[in-house]
């Protein structure tokens, strides 16, 4: 018999970046808000404290901030024909788990997105034509613009204290940043933090071959800083430890840093830890919530009655709890009809290293986790897509994270496998190996999407999502080009030796091989309830008391790390839940 509490005007699920923005908004709107997060609570202190953080085998090697795949995972497939195996090893990619989710373990990289993105099936087909869509893929615009997403963006890069340098602000260009960049209302909190020396020959090799560097936008303090909640920040000193851990420096941004010390403040809020929700409840007609089921740290079942609830936990348990909970209806990629689990997309990563002679020091083991330099100048539609063929594209850059002693090995091509030629062969390379990356785009496609498992249960007893997921000819054509393009780049360094790892035509999806934790889609945001599971201030389209904040709102891949566009999105529906659904509960959309 499960026990009901006491009603609260919100009930916020999952408290990564999403939950956090949305559960200060709301308390500063008055409302008294529950939190509830699956995993543990965690901090910068004790988690994230000095020396025992920085243990490699315990945060990274053994997951210590990552899901707990034996409790509930995903089952992955590459066709609808398939059947699905559940992901049991994290290695793909690496989903949080606790206080902060995946943003106590990011990196940092804090970007905006291009404007032509925000529409970009409209844009395509206005530049191209409509024929240049591939068949079966299924982008399509945001329902929001760039001008109506800027003052959020503005606004949370001052709350994460982000690190950059402008190009052009209020149409003036101030700086020397990213020349494809769309115009600011204000330059970045920070300076750009300094460019390592893989960066320096990053940048300096681009130039030459007539690209355009820019510093990388990082949540990573360059000074120190105080927010708009009055939270402090202090300067990131390169110690490499910033991916997969919590940072001792109080540097990098996380919702644990950058807002719970100012939620903790209100008697309006309360954060319920080890509390895994299993569904949202809703009424007899299936019109509105009416709160939400979770079990707590001692197997209890507790009903929390709610006003508004708010799914803000990972991409995937967004859409995982949509399903669970009857919101929405699920998606059917033979007849194309249904929306939830509609357009899940990735993240399409190419790597190419350069390995140098002995004078030439590299020194990999300095990093910060959003630093370095990029070019943009094949990312979007920076460049003529017309006669390729394709469409996306990507950023370069050399984000020198730190390299670790356990998996911070690169060794040139033809190097021993083994033995004492091997332990040569890395000490010659460690210390002068540059690695450059290609975080390209994935588009959604008809036949990649999710639901829920008919085979597997996870420890509550309830279906496991289910991936199914594979790469496409347009990925395979768009990484390939881009990455011929970063070699150029490679190759003005003058390195001894080059491996490229770039994907070939037919390489399936592979769930060993890491390829960033950018998952999205599957409750997508649009203006038509035929195509999207939420409205264009992510509330659902079929109860209206429920809003789903995060990735999982992306119709498509971006070559952009996602985090900057989630906290301005969260922001914008926040401020539609404060100036309009408050005053009168209901759709905000009309469908």
């Amino acid at each position: 018999m499960a026990t009901t509490l006491k009603p609260v005007n919100a009930v916020v699920v999952g408290f990564g970046w999403a939950g956090a923005i949305l559960a200060k908004e709301l308390t500063e709107a008055g409302l008294q808000v529950v939190a509830l997060e699956r995993g543990p609570y965690q901090d910068t202190y004790p988690d994230g404290a000095y020396p025992n953080t920085l243990d490699e085998l315990t945060y990274n090697s053994r997951g210590k901030l990552f899901q707990d795949l034996s409790r509930s995972t995903v089952t992955v497939r590459h066709g609808i024909d398939d059947t699905a195996l559940p992901y049991r090893q994290l290695s793909a990619f690496l989903p949080g788990n606790g206080v902060g989710g995946a943003g106590l373990h990011w990196s940092g990289v804090h970007f905006r997105i291009m404007p032509e993105e925000l529409r970009l099936r409209s844009h395509y087909e206005e530049r191209y034509g409509k024929g240049f869509i591939p068949e079966g893929m299924t982008i399509q615009d945001y329902g929001v613009s760039y001008e109506e997403l800027e003052p959020h963006f503005d606004f949370a890069e001052k709350v994460f204290g982000t690190s950059g340098t402008a190009y052009k602000v209020k149409g003036q260009v101030v700086g020397d940043g990213n020349p494809f960049a769309p115009d600011r209302s204000d330059g970045f909190p920070l300076p750009a933090l300094k460019d390592v020396h893989s960066a320096h020959l990053f940048r300096k090799a681009a130039e030459e071959v007539g690209m355009h560097p820019y510093a990388m936008p990082a949540a990573n303090a360059s000074g120190p800083w105080t927010n708009p909640y009055g939270v402090q920040m202090g300067p990131c000193n390169f110690c490499g430890f910033c991916s997969g851990y919590a940072c001792y420096m109080y540097s990098k941004a996380s919702p644990n840093l950058n807002i719970l010390p100012a939620l903790k403040q209100s008697e309006l809020f309360e954060l319920r830890v080890n509390s895994n929700v299993l569904r949202v409840n809703l009424d007899s007609d299936g019109k509105r919530a009416t709160g939400v089921t979770y079990v707590d740290a001692q197997g209890r079942e507790i009903v929390q009655p709610a006003d508004l609830v708010i799914v803000s936990a990972f991409q995937f348990h967004n859409v995982h709890l949509m399903l669970l909970s009857g919101i929405g209806k699920p998606y059917d990629p033979r007849t194309g009809e249904g929306v939830v689990g509609k357009n899940f997309a990735y993240q399409n990563m190419a790597t190419i290293k350069a390995f140098f002679d002995r004078d030439v020091h590299t020194n990999p083991f300095i990093g910060t986790g959003g630093g370095g330099v990029a070019v943009d100048d094949f990312n979007s539609d920076n460049f003529d897509h017309g006669p390729l063929g394709f469409v996306g594209g990507s950023p370069f850059w050399v984000n020198q994270a730190g390299s670790k002693p356990i998996r911070g090995l690169s060794l040139p091509p033809g190097s021993p496998t083994w033995g004492s030629g091997w332990k040569q062969a890395a000490r010659d390379a460690y210390t002068h190996t540059l690695s450059m990356d290609a975080h390209g785009s994935n588009m959604s496609y008809r036949d990649n999407y999710l639901d829920l498992d008919p085979t597997y249960k996870d420890a509550y007893g309830q279906p496991l999502l289910r991936m199914t997921f594979d790469w496409k000819e347009n990925e395979y054509k768009m990484t390939r080009y881009v990455t011929e393009q970063m070699r150029k780049i490679a190759g003005a360094m003058n390195p001894k030796a080059i491996a490229v790892h770039v994907k070939n035509f037919g390489d399936r999806f592979d769930t060993r091989a890491y390829q960033t934790t950018h998952l999205l889609g599957g409750a997508i945001m649009g203006s038509d309830p035929k195509t999207s599971a939420v409205n264009r201030y992510l509330q659902s389209w079929d109860v209206h008391n429920v809003f789903v904040i995060g990735a999982s709102a992306f119709p498509q891949g971006t070559g952009y790390n996602p985090t900057g566009l989630v906290a301005a999105l969260a922001y914008w529906s926040a401020k539609a839940i404060r100036e309009q659904y408050l005053k009168n509960p209901g759709p905000l959309v009309q469908a």
